[in-house]
């Protein structure tokens, strides 16, 4: 998704953060340097608690303590109880035990460095030890995971990450403020006049001079989930990033894309990406919902569901993404 406004152009940075892109936009220039300053401190505080690609980040102390009960910080547990929230109201769709499937499939370091073929590996899929075998108690923040279990808490808490900053921005500035972390985008504060105007594509990091479809956001948040980007072979076959718990498998491919509104980007997260892993089942759920969504299939079929508007024009201006 990349962003844009109808009425002047407010302020925006972009750069590189989580494995993916951070762009922020603010309805008044003066306050870019200190949303930035928001921004940065939580993609740092984030990245130290949940990264599986780091040696010193708090999740690779948890993963090597499965079987073992720990103390957790409340930063931590903050983005633990969006995953297992996340596991529960979508009947395990997303799971974040699903860690070691994940590495199992070759997505065992920072995707820019995974390696793009490897002929001599074949991936073995390892369903995921399931969500409900976690022990967790919220008031001691003690955690223990099964043996040999790892958490993947990527997704859950990158739409996190955007609902916190976008919060703290907007309320440490006093203007408008929208973050975009790789597709996850959270607004807070007041709008500028006809609202962001939010490109879709099955690339986040698409240029955004490139005509398509867009839709106007207010205030809440939006979140895509796509199965064309994050790809890469093993053993002759092409694998993407999203896996079904229940096989440890990428998910049929029944959704190129998956867009939904939300309040929080954490809900809206969750949703598209039990989308994808819920493949022809996907719009049945969805509906019961009643959250706005917007799923396109391989042939590029768009669905519409939950009063989700027809696709407006993107503008016709160049930003980050």
């Amino acid at each position: 998704m990349t962003t844009h406004t109808s009425t002047p152009t407010p302020a925006r940075i972009g750069f590189p953060a989580l494995g993916t892109t951070a762009e922020l936009l603010v309805t008044d220039p003066s306050a870019l340097p200190a949303a930035e300053a928001v921004l940065r401190d939580e993609l740092r505080a984030v990245d130290l608690a949940c990264s599986r690609f780091r040696p010193d980040s708090e999740l690779t102390r948890v993963n090597l303590s499965a079987g073992v009960p720990t103390t957790v910080s409340k930063r931590f547990a903050e983005a633990l109880q969006a995953a297992l929230r996340a596991a529960r109201i979508t009947g395990g769709a997303v799971d974040p035990t699903v860690g070691r499937a994940v590495i199992a499939l070759g997505y065992d370091r920072t995707f820019a460095s995974v390696r793009p073929d490897d002929a001599r590996s074949v991936p073995v899929g390892r369903p995921a030890p399931g969500w409900r075998r976690v022990r967790w108690n919220p008031r001691t923040r003690q955690l223990c995971l099964p043996p040999h279990t790892s958490l993947d808490l990527g997704a859950t808490a990158k739409a996190l990450t955007s609902d916190r900053a976008a919060r703290q921005a907007a309320k440490a500035t006093g203007c408008g403020v929208l973050v975009n972390l790789g597709g996850d985008l959270a607004a807070a504060g007041t709008a500028p006049e006809g609202g962001w105007h939010i490109a879709l594509a099955d690339d986040h990091a698409r240029s955004a001079t490139v005509p398509g479809p867009a839709v106007a956001v207010t205030g809440g948040a939006l979140a895509t989930s796509g199965v064309r980007v994050r790809t890469w072979r093993r053993g002759g076959r092409v694998l993407h990033h999203i896996v079904d718990p229940v096989t440890g498998e990428p998910a049929a491919v029944v959704w190129r894309t998956v867009t939904v509104a939300a309040t929080t980007c954490v809900d809206a997260n969750t949703a598209s990406t039990a989308a994808v892993v819920l493949g022809e089942r996907a719009v049945r759920w969805l509906r019961s919902t009643g959250l706005p969504a917007r799923l396109v299939g391989p042939d590029g079929t768009v669905v519409r569901l939950g009063g989700w508007p027809p696709d407006l024009a993107a503008p016709d201006c160049g930003g980050p993404r």
